[in-house]
Parts: C-alpha cells; sequence; structure tokens
C-alpha cells in the first residue's frame, strides 16, 4: 500500500512539475507579447553605452532573424566589430593589433547560433529541439525567480532566472567552452519598456564587459547585406 502511495505522489509531482514547466514559459512568451508577435520580429537593431573602464563606449547590435549578426562599438575612437552567421564568424578589432578581419574559433560561433534567433529559446522549443527544465526558486538580488535550465541541440547549457511578479527575464547564466575549458558567463536583464508595434525589450544589460544602457531600438528595419558581410568572404 506504502508502494502504492509513493508511486501515485511520485507520478503527481512529476506532472505538477512539467505543467509548472510549461506555464513558467508560457506566462514569459505572453509577457514579451507571445510566440506569434515574437515570430514578426525580422531585424533588430539595438544601440547604446558600455560603460567599462571609466569610458563611455558606444554600441550596436544588428539581427536579421536566423541570418547573421553585428556587433559594432568604438574604443577611443578606434571602430571595431564582429559579425556571427550560421556558417561562420567574424572578428575586426584593430585596437588589438588587427590589420584585416579574422576567422572567429569554430567552437565560438557554434555556441552564438542562439543569438542568431530573435523568437527567443522558449517559442516552439521543441521543434527546435531544445529541452526545459524548472529547477525551483532561486534569489536573484533579493528576488526570489523562477529557475529554468535550458539545453539547446548543441549542447550549450543556458539557465534563465524569471521574475515571478513580472514574468520577464532577469538574468541568464550560459556554459560556454573557451581554450579548452568551460566557463560560467551570467548576463543582467532589467528596465523592460515597449517599442515599435508594443514590442517588449530590456534596456539595461550588465556582463562582464560592463553595464550597458539601451539608447533606441528599432524592430524590422532594413539591413544591408554588407552589415552582415553576406557580399564578402
Amino acid at each position: 500500500m506504502r508502494m502504492l502511495l509513493f508511486i501515485a505522489s511520485t507520478l503527481a509531482t512529476g506532472i505538477t512539475t512539467a505543467q509548472t514547466t510549461e506555464e513558467i514559459v508560457e506566462k514569459h512568451l505572453s509577457a514579451l507579447g507571445g510566440c506569434d508577435k515574437l515570430k514578426s520580429i525580422q531585424t533588430l537593431v539595438i544601440e547604446g553605452k558600455v560603460s567599462a573602464d571609466g569610458m563611455e563606449i558606444p554600441v550596436t547590435m544588428t539581427i536579421v532573424h536566423n541570418r547573421g549578426m553585428r556587433m559594432e562599438f568604438t574604443v577611443m575612437g578606434v571602430d571595431a566589430w564582429n559579425v556571427i552567421r550560421p556558417d561562420s564568424g567574424w572578428t575586426f578589432m584593430p585596437f588589438t593589433g588587427q590589420t584585416k578581419p579574422e576567422p572567429m574559433p569554430v567552437d565560438m560561433v557554434q555556441q552564438s547560433q542562439d543569438q542568431l534567433d530573435l523568437t527567443g529559446q522558449f517559442c516552439d522549443l521543441t521543434t527546435k529541439g531544445n529541452t526545459v527544465e524548472y529547477l525551483g526558486m532561486e534569489d536573484v538580488e533579493g528576488t526570489d525567480c523562477y529557475k529554468l535550465k535550458c539545453m539547446n541541440p548543441q549542447g550549450k547549457l543556458t539557465y534563465y532566472l524569471i521574475d515571478p511578479q513580472t514574468n520577464y527575464l532577469v538574468k541568464t547564466v550560459s556554459r560556454l567552452k573557451a581554450e579548452g575549458r568551460e566557463i560560467d558567463t551570467e548576463v543582467s536583464f532589467g528596465d523592460y519598456r515597449k517599442v515599435d508595434g508594443d514590442f517588449v525589450f530590456a534596456h539595461s544589460y550588465e556582463s562582464g564587459n560592463g553595464p550597458m544602457t539601451v539608447t533606441r531600438i528599432l524592430v524590422n528595419a532594413p539591413v544591408a547585406p554588407e552589415k552582415l558581410l553576406l557580399n564578402s568572404f
């Protein structure tokens, strides 16, 4: 009898956890306007400034859905950029001594592919081959947040911390491989606002590169092919 009760309790717990995971994901997507809304985003341009080493560094990130991403920034008057595409990645940083664009390491390109998906990892997650697991609550600067573990088909592991009050993402922790070892990279998100067509985006980010304040976001603006080096290399 006790064994039957144990089995029944275990099954019930599993079902509750599965439902909780699904509900958390659905509420998060709804807070951003829903999956269909996110699917309507084909291009995204984010402009802002990163505070680092006492400097304000202008940054522009341009993403074309599943085609490529370009990050441009200016350090001490010198322009630099990196580009990631489904098939390759390129970087050009003259202040490090580079005189021409150089290819990114294959691992870095592979681990960055999820950033090309403007719908995010939770929209149509099963179709994309992503797996998501609810791990319980975790404190993020005084706020108990839902903690989700997401693994994509390429083997990239990311933890998502979601505020249960707003259902907005407040932090990610991604496990990356670099120079033969694994490292965890954290990014914090805040100051969510609506922009063109009631799309919702964070306007403040903080990572190992320093805090970034977003000054402008453009949704579905035209992007020239050369921005993603589609006519080069």
